[in-house]
């Protein structure tokens, strides 16, 4: 599941969520029907990507079997990803128009809370057996800034080093690669560099072109590998600057770019450049090494998009190290989704049972297996069927104890945008590392005097 994009709002999308909302608002009333449990996800817009669809076409049969009376409305709005998020927000403004229950993006999460758009869920996960069976980094999914629970994780994702063994082989290096610090890979890379001409050494998401990919999977899982909180202060509530963390985070991407260890900076700096790297540069052997996510086998599955068989030979994983194999000596980061009851629901408790029966252990090991996730109870991630589903889910679902996220705040958006430009201004040699740092770094400043002014 590659990195969500964050959400801006564009003319056209203003007047869809406007009509939207009008539309719903003229054959809603405030609460509805109260045995009817009204239930908005995203549908994609691939429309031979129905997998949502169908296992919540079981979950609406299942519910209204165990609850005689009950009724499930399902309601999806297809659009993309910045378009969902928007219009869901959109909807969540009225009782007339809002759902009950909505799948709800743990990247908006925090930003929807701020909004009074969700119910805080500790009244109800308090008294949940299941509860337990969550991994602690997990349940960070659906907690919020204030320190409460507003939504249910359904999945996660993971994030570690691809590494082509034929190539390691060809270049005299193990198949058991295991990098301790960040020199260790950028070592191999320098070696992969000297005996394969012609082979991209490594790749590392970069600049304002993949966008959150390179805020999350590239530069976060260096930033996060050089101490506990090197963003953002949740105690002193501070967006951090004039990190020696930061910079030296700035200094590996520049080390990469520099001595030619990854792709031609048009490449790297190419939006679609994580299609290029999972469907072209890495089956073809064109790239030795990725820093990427777990969800790349989705894609060289035989009903996926770019069919790969024997993939599962051929690529190595590995963790992504700290900066000098400091503890934990491994970095993850992670997202995922949730599910979360509206704030202007007024069938709360049923909303409520809704999400107990999309999260019984069957359920959810269902559809962590049908949507290639990496399990988020530790009973499914126990699971034989679960532990076979995809060579090597094993590796990606151990990294979840590591795992860290984003600060997902109002404000974050606008964090990952100067994190974008400060990465592309040391890949293109457009900035030192120290003025790219300092640009960075007055960039916040005034982030941050703008949330003040916006009580924010």
């Amino acid at each position: 599941m590659p990195v969500r994009p964050w959400f801006r709002t564009t003319g056209t999308t203003a007047l869809t969520v406007a009509l939207l909302a009008a539309a719903l608002a003229a054959c809603g009333d405030p609460g509805g029907d109260p045995d009817t449990v009204k239930v908005v996800y995203q549908r994609s817009t691939d429309n031979k990507y129905r997998v949502l669809d169908d296992y919540l076409g079981g979950i609406k049969k299942q519910f209204e079997r165990e609850h005689p009376g009950k009724r499930l409305k399902l309601m999806p709005v297809q659009a993309s990803q910045n378009d969902y998020a928007t219009k869901v927000q959109q909807m969540m403004r009225s009782p007339r128009t809002a759902p009950d229950l909505v799948r709800e993006d743990s990247a908006v999460l925090d930003s929807d809370v701020t909004s009074g758009y969700l119910r805080p869920l500790d009244d109800k996960v308090a008294g949940w057996q299941d509860r337990d069976r969550y991994l602690p980094a997990a349940k960070e999914l659906g907690r919020a800034g204030d320190g409460r629970t507003y939504g249910v994780p359904d999945g996660t994702e993971t994030r570690g080093l691809w590494f082509n063994k034929e190539l390691f082989a060809r270049a005299g290096l193990p198949a058991d690669w295991r990098p301790r610090t960040w020199d260790d890979v950028l070592d191999t890379a320098r070696t992969l560099k000297r005996r394969l001409p012609g082979v991209i050494p490594f790749h590392l998401y970069t600049g304002k072109g993949p966008g959150e990919a390179t805020s999350m999977q590239g530069f976060g899982m260096l930033l996060y590998g050089t101490g506990k909180d090197p963003l953002y202060d949740p105690g002193r509530k501070k967006w951090l600057t004039g990190s020696r963390g930061f910079r030296d985070a700035l200094g590996f991407v520049r080390t990469v770019y520099a001595e030619r260890l990854g792709p031609e900076p048009a490449d790297a700096l190419d939006p679609n450049v994580s299609t290029r790297v999972t469907a072209e540069w890495l089956p073809s052997g064109k790239l030795a090494i990725a820093l990427d996510g777990s969800w790349l086998p989705k894609f060289w599955a035989r009903d996926g998009a770019r069919p790969w068989p024997g993939w599962d030979r051929v690529m190595g994983r590995a963790a992504f190290p700290t900066r000098d194999g400091a503890a934990p000596g491994r970095v993850s980061l992670s997202g995922g989704w949730t599910w979360a009851i509206s704030a202007r629901s007024r069938k709360a408790d049923l909303a409520w049972q809704v999400i107990e029966t999309l999260q019984s252990r069957h359920n959810a090991l269902e559809w962590t297996v049908r949507d290639g996730q990496i399990a988020v109870r530790d009973d499914v991630a126990a699971d034989p069927a679960y532990r076979s589903y995809v060579p090597g889910i094993g590796f990606f679902t151990d990294l979840v104890r590591y795992t860290r996220h984003r600060p997902a705040l109002p404000v974050y958006p606008q964090v990952s945008g100067a994190i974008q430009e400060a990465t592309e201004a040391v890949a293109t040699g457009d900035a030192s590392v120290a003025e790219a740092a300092r640009d960075y770094d007055e960039a916040l400043r005034s982030f941050a005097d703008t949330a003040r002014a916006a009580g924010s």
